[in-house]
Parts: structure tokens; sequence; C-alpha cells
């Protein structure tokens, strides 16, 4: 990694941080969804970044890839476990980051998935293994009496790439990838009042183009106009034009052009917590960019 890639990272950590943690202010009973997502991507505009993807913005037993819907309706309510995860990119260096906010008795669930994530950051240096960490993961969120959740995982970062080598499991595996100075890494602890598996719901909010192929349809190549800019980063349904954006968006995901990632969820009436923070693998350790 550059000296000119590091500070492209630390800068962006250094917006998302600052984001994150007003977006988390604004999390409130009867708030609406619709507004703190507009309003917090719209900061990330502000700052001179680039959404690296759409914030996500899911409770309860949700726990990843909700975003509000265009003309959502919904607000926060009593009792609701929420998870931000935000993404900040500058020139493509991406910084990752999400915590949870507890408007209703969850302190001890939140708390799991943090120290979790401060217990694998303490473990990260060159030699490590992606098992050693999720052994960590899993450690410090059982001992406090729930579970990781086991198909979730942190990732790595790349330019424009939100999700890439090595992977970073959240429960204890044998071996894994090796960890080595310059590799740019997210850590994502989940933990579950639930069964400890997510599984998809039909809720489709976030897409990612994944492949440049010839289309027909008209709103289709409206589609594909619009988030040409963005290199292959998660766009949001939102984003797009209203007009049949329903046929135009199955037609791409049909073709392989698009990916849609639905809102993963364990069992109804659980609870899930997140933690993130991204980190530089450095010689003697790491720097954590978003904290």
């Amino acid at each position: 990694m550059t000296d000119e890639e590091m500070e492209l990272y630390l800068e962006a950590g250094k917006i998302a941080q600052k984001i994150l943690n007003e977006g988390a202010g604004m999390v409130k009973v009867g708030a609406p969804v619709l507004d703190v997502v507009e309003t917090v991507e719209g900061m990330i505009l502000d700052a001179g970044a680039e959404i690296a993807f759409p914030l996500n913005l899911s409770r309860n037993e949700d726990a990843a890839h909700d975003t509000a819907s265009a003309g959502d309706e919904r607000i926060f309510a009593t009792g609701d476990l929420v998870k931000l995860d935000l993404g900040v990119a500058l020139e493509g260096r991406i910084a990752d980051t999400a915590l949870s906010v507890d408007l209703g008795g969850h302190e001890a669930l939140v708390a799991a998935s943090r120290a979790a994530l401060d217990r694998a950051i303490a473990l990260v240096r060159p030699g490590v293994t992606t098992g050693e960490i999720g052994a960590a993961v899993q450690a410090e969120i059982e001992g406090r009496g729930f579970l990781p959740v086991a198909n979730l995982t942190g990732h790595g970062l790349a330019p424009y790439s939100i999700h890439t080598d090595p992977t970073i499991p959240n429960v204890g595996i044998v071996g894994g990838a090796v960890l080595e100075e310059g590799m740019a890494i997210a850590i994502e602890p989940f933990a579950t009042t639930g069964s400890g598996r997510v599984c998809d719901r039909s809720r489709i909010e976030i897409y990612q183009q994944l492949a440049v192929k010839p289309t027909r349809l008209p709103s289709a190549k409206r589609i594909l106009e619009q988030v040409r800019d963005r290199r292959g980063m998660p766009f949001s349904r939102r984003w797009l034009p209203q007009d049949k954006i329903e046929i135009a968006l199955s037609a791409l995901v049909r073709s392989g052009v698009v990916y849609g990632y639905p809102v993963l969820h364990d069992v109804p009436g659980s609870f899930v917590s997140q933690a993130e923070h991204t980190l530089i693998v450095t010689a003697d350790g790491c720097v954590v960019t978003t904290r």
C-alpha cells in the first residue's frame, strides 16, 4: 500500500466515523427511517466523498442489507435494535463501519458485538489467521450468553470493491487466510439472541452491477447509465428513476448484469447486534481507520 493510498483510507475512515456517530444520534423513537437514511447519505456527499454502498439500516432480527425504499413510511419504535452500517469511499478507497443503536432493553447484546470487535482488533497483525480472529469473536460473544452469526463474515477491501479476500469469520475455523502487511480489512461481529444463522427475506433494496452486457430495455439502459460512475459499488433501488423499475431490475438480474442483496434475518422475535471497523494491517499490528 502506498502512502497516498493510506492517506485516502485514513481520510475516508475519519469521515465515516464522524457521520456514523451523527447518524446514530438521529435514530430515535418516532423518527422516520427514510429521513435518517437520506440525511446520512447526504452527509457523505456533502463531505466530498462517495457513498460506498447505500446506508444499511436493519432492525431487530434483520441483520443486514436493509435500507429505506422510495416513499418508505416506517418509523423507529420503542424496543427496536437498529444496525447502521455505513460506507465512505475516496477515490475508491473504502471505510466500512457499523454500530448498533438500542431503543430499549438490548444493552448486553450491543456490548457483546462491541467487545468481540475489540478483542478481534487486538489480535490483528501479520501472520495471524482469520480462523484465530473468528475464534476470538465466537468466544467473546458466547461467553456473554449469545451466539455469533456464523454465516455472516468480515471481509477484505479493495479499490471500489467492498467484499474481497480475505473472508473473516465470526466463528472459529481451522486455518483460514493469513493476514499480511498492507491488507485493508473490515471486521464485523454480529451477536444474536436467535439461531446464529441468517436467511434471505424477499425484500431487496440494494443492488450491485456485476457485468457489462447489452440490454434492449430502455428502462434497463437508464439504470446502467445512472450507476456507471459507481464502478461496481452497490446502489439503492431508491436512487433510480422509478418508471418501470421492477421490469428493468428483474431483467438485469436475470441476465446476470446486476445482483440483488436480500435483507438477511435471523428467526422472528430475535435480535441481532453488529459492530464494525475498517483496519489496515501494519508491520507491527494495525491501524483502525474508523475509530
